[in-house]
């Protein structure tokens, strides 16, 4: 794919889909700051497994749920490699739990780690790129953002709301030439679901018209699409990456 810009950060990248988006990424050229909060030992592995193909790539930590530190981050790569040409807001938590029982500190912390940053990281990224008049965004939202789901009211919340303040930069920074665009995947195949017991894999293939989960790389390349000059004129879009699940 082509890129007119540089660099990429990328958020919650030292494991599952956000390895897979920073890895995708390198391969197309782009040098990529590889974020993470706690798992510094798996950022540096994935930065090892880029810079064996040949790739570029930085690990930075911070988290991203703290503002000061979200700011002074972006600020870090501008003043390194004189620009921030992509962000992928893709570092979530989740904490879930039936509503009745949920307490606020519970739903907050959520929301926080996924919403309140993912806030941050555009806005920072609309006052760098704003400067060049150029840039892409993409934030990693989740099929519940659209359909609901029992026991994640709180993750619900925080995609659903992602989903609309994506559309919503996206208005707002269109006529500086920065493009905000969000991705919402289905099951992905990760160590999250690895875990999951057979029976439960199962049931949820069955509601999926493709009868499988989907691959990482499934999502990283459809990041790639939204990032690079091929959807030019592609802004305030949800793109499903779900096997059909929810259309």
């Amino acid at each position: 794919m082509k890129f007119s810009g540089n660099n990429v950060l990328v958020t919650g990248a030292s494991r599952g889909i956000g390895a897979q988006i920073a890895k995708t990424l390198a391969e197309m050229g782009l040098k990529v700051w590889i974020n993470y909060r706690s798992g510094e030992a798996e950022a540096n592995a994935v930065k090892a497994a880029i810079e064996a193909e040949g790739g570029r790539a930085e690990v930075i930590g911070f988290d991203v749920s703290d503002e000061e530190a979200f700011v002074d981050a972006i600020k870090y790569i501008v003043e390194a490699d004189g620009e921030l040409s992509y962000l992928v807001n893709n570092a979530g938590i989740t904490k879930d739990g039936l509503a009745m029982r949920m307490k606020t500190e519970q739903f907050m912390d959520v929301i926080n780690a996924n919403l309140k940053s993912t806030f941050i990281g555009c806005r920072e990224a609309l006052k760098v790129m704003g400067k060049k008049r150029f840039g892409s965004v993409v934030n990693i939202a989740s099929i519940v953002g659209e359909t609901g789901n029992a026991g994640q009211t709180n993750y619900s919340a925080s995609k659903g709301g992602t989903i609309a303040m994506t559309k919503s930069f996206a208005q707002e920074a269109a006529s500086r030439g920065i493009r905000y665009n969000t991705i919402t995947p289905g099951f992905i195949a990760t160590e999250m679901t690895d875990v999951l017991k057979e029976e439960i894999k199962e049931a949820f293939t069955a509601k999926i018209p493709m009868g499988r989960f989907g691959e990482a790389k499934e999502v990283a390349d459809a990041v790639a699409f939204l990032l690079s000059d091929h959807s030019s004129y592609i802004t305030g879009e949800t793109l499903k990456v779900n096997g059909g699940m929810y259309m």
